[in-house]
């Protein structure tokens, strides 16, 4: 069946985009990443929506009733958030009437909101079925889609500002680093790429730490590029640090 291509929930900032389902080569083809972002293999993904925008302080609020980031602004990132907080506020979205209410609307009957695996957001990142190549999320040029080291703003800086990638994603380089749902192994596209093809994959059995994707406004360029990963412990909290949501049909 057709999928509404953009979902308007009725909580500020929180517009999810739909990502057709595809199949892409993960990984750092160019090799000037470390390691664990190789080696390059072929992964399907199947459809789901992510947020256009990082989850923002406004929305966070209105959620959660308090406001933990370090640089406050309304339209800002919410940041200075563990991975088990992105999973409380992901939990508390889901049992809110209005959503689900919303959601039966657009005949989204099964859907319900989780962090996104790695996957789904590097080809997203990368522009989906709709993807140009570019090297940053949306352009050759990082400073015109993301908020890194080299722009010299030392803080977060408001969602939406600068340029959108294929999908019409915004700040999927820098910002702030996005929080998975995957457990990170450094070695995990070793086994994938034994695999052949792999679909849907969804982390590493064990691991003490959590995937993070897309660098932040502290970082170089190099960070913020969509095939560089890395991973940190659940329990951290950073200024640079936050997240976006999926919505999951499966």
């Amino acid at each position: 069946m057709d999928r509404p291509t953009h979902l308007q929930l009725p909580l500020p900032d929180l517009e999810m985009v739909y990502v057709e389902g595809g199949t892409f080569d993960m990984g750092d083809a160019v090799g000037d990443l470390w390691d664990a972002c190789r080696p390059v293999h072929p992964v399907q993904v199947s459809s789901f929506y992510i947020g256009k925008y990082q989850v923002t302080q406004r929305l966070w609020q209105q959620v959660m009733s308090n406001n933990p980031a370090q640089f406050k602004g309304e339209k800002r990132p919410v940041e200075t958030i563990t991975w088990w907080e992105a999973k409380q506020f992901i939990d508390w979205l889901n049992r809110m009437k209005a959503i689900k209410d919303y959601l039966t609307g657009q005949g989204l009957l099964n859907a319900f909101f989780r962090l996104p695996y790695e996957a789904e957001w590097e080809f997203a990142a990368r522009g989906g079925t709709y993807s140009q190549g570019y090297t940053y999320c949306g352009s050759d040029k990082l400073k015109q889609v993301g908020w890194h080291g080299e722009s010299n703003s030392r803080e977060t800086q408001d969602v939406g500002l600068l340029l959108a990638n294929e999908l019409g994603l915004f700040d999927m380089s820098g910002n702030v680093w996005e929080w998975c749902k995957d457990k990170y192994g450094w070695d995990f596209y070793k086994k994938c790429k034994a695999k052949g093809m792999v679909t849907d994959p969804s982390g590493p059995g064990k691991s003490q730490h959590r995937v993070v994707r897309g660098g932040s406004y502290l970082d170089d360029a190099d960070n913020c590029h969509p095939a560089y990963r890395n991973g940190d412990s659940p329990n951290y909290q950073s200024d640079h640090f936050g997240f976006r949501v999926c919505l999951s049909l499966q």
